[in-house]
């Protein structure tokens, strides 16, 4: 990824090619945080990740999903990258507009982490059909919380890395 600190700088502005380059950051920052989400969640729960795909995919189908094979983790595959991209491009037009998200990525990329965590805890999934529910304890919502930082990390740095905006 090179030096993060050279992705620091006093001003930044999109520049007119820029909303390529913020398509860009958005697919890659994307798709790399929802493909690392999945690892960090399997890890989290000790599960394989195609049954976290399962439980993705859970969402939508509920507890039938964890019956479907591989016809639901690809489904649950489908809408953790959809919604990994989303998240991402919610950052990317907010950085458009405040270009302070592209300069200092580190610090707002993880305050977005933690506002992605909280939407994801507090609307998403219990507005899904998923019919599990983990025992949440202090150490759940630590590593969860550690998973959505990095998610907002990945998506701030993949973003102030594009030509996007002149520095």
């Amino acid at each position: 990824m090179g030096d993060v600190a050279a992705i620091r700088t006093p001003s930044a502005t999109l520049t007119a090619s820029g909303s390529g380059a913020i398509v860009r950051g958005v697919v890659i920052g994307g798709l790399i945080a929802g493909m690392v989400d999945i690892g960090a969640a399997a890890a989290i729960n000790h599960l394989p990740p195609g049954v976290i795909l399962q439980a993705i995919a859970s969402g939508v189908l509920g507890k039938a999903s964890f019956h479907a094979g591989a016809a639901s983790m690809a489904l649950g595959l489908i809408l953790q990258l959809a919604m990994s991209l989303v998240i991402a491009a919610v950052y990317g037009v907010a950085a458009a507009r405040l270009p302070v998200l592209v300069r200092r990525p580190l610090a707002l990329g993880a305050l977005y982490g933690v506002g992605v965590f909280m939407v994801m805890n507090l609307v998403v999934v219990p507005l899904s059909a998923a019919p599990m529910h983990p025992k949440i304890t202090l150490a759940f919502i630590g590593l969860n919380l550690a998973a959505m930082i990095l998610f907002g990390l990945i998506v701030a740095v993949s973003l102030a890395r594009q030509k996007a905006f002149v520095r």
